[in-house]
């Protein structure tokens, strides 16, 4: 059995006001899922910027290893250029060591290809000098397959012609954020076939699953495909040999 620890970044990324829980009870559960990773070997817990803070000193005081990421213009992705660096300088302040950013695809699909190039060399130079990982969620539910491969090669060409190549392994397309809302029971996460596109444009950028991967089996077919790294609510299910309980 391939150890799929090292690919999965545990997430949880609902607000108190979507999941009914306190800021107290968030940050409970943003701590278990700290301690989890902890526990099993993941390699990173993603969480919302709000509890980044407290979460970074959980892990120094652990003495842990564990990968700290954070979501930035989430989930819409609408967010000003201004509004995703100061939310970002934040995360990083605070202590995040991966910004997942939601790329302006809504600007995308409006044809304004300027801003979200502007967004992305923007965001992602103000990750990069501060060694930190960047990765840009495209929302593949939202794209057709050609926007899907479109949006990825731009984004691969955008970090070839502004970065150095030593910086792309640290720049990722990233697929989906999970709270999109699709509609007839279309997946809103990543899927075989989605992610087959994104890869096949990313070019020399590393490429991140993220929902949608329901057992190990699925979590082992998307590694084998090329994917770098996996976004799962249901990390511990996975590292089980269980089926994914959450729908991300």
């Amino acid at each position: 059995m391939m150890n799929i620890a090292q690919y999965l970044d545990s997430t949880y990324l609902k607000t108190p006001a979507q999941s009914g829980l306190s800021d107290e009870e968030t940050l409970q559960k943003d701590i278990e899922l700290t301690q989890e990773a902890i526990d099993n070997g993941i390699f990173a817990v993603m969480i919302r910027p709000d509890y980044v803070s407290e979460i970074k000193k959980y892990i120094q005081e652990k003495q842990s290893d564990v990968v700290l990421g954070t979501v930035i213009g989430f989930h819409e992705g609408t967010y000003s250029i201004d509004e995703k660096l100061e939310e970002a300088t934040k995360a990083i302040a605070d202590g995040a060591d991966e910004l997942d950013f939601v790329i302006n695809y809504n600007a995308y699909l409006k044809g304004d290809l300027n801003l979200v190039k502007e967004e992305f060399i923007k965001c992602t130079q103000l990750c990069l000098q501060h060694h930190k990982i960047a990765k840009w969620i495209i929302e593949i539910a939202a794209l057709t397959d050609a926007q899907i491969a479109d949006l990825t090669k731009n984004i691969s060409g955008w970090a070839e012609e502004n970065f150095s190549e030593n910086n792309w392994s640290k720049i990722f397309v990233k697929s989906s954020t999970g709270f999109y809302e699709t509609e007839n029971g279309k997946p809103n996460g990543a899927t075989f076939e989605g992610i087959k596109i994104m890869l096949d444009n990313a070019g020399k950028l590393p490429v991140k699953a993220a929902g949608g991967v329901r057992t190990p089996e699925d979590a082992e077919k998307m590694i084998n495909l090329g994917v770098k790294r996996i976004g799962t609510s249901s990390a511990l299910a996975l590292l089980k040999n269980q089926s994914a309980s959450e729908g991300y």
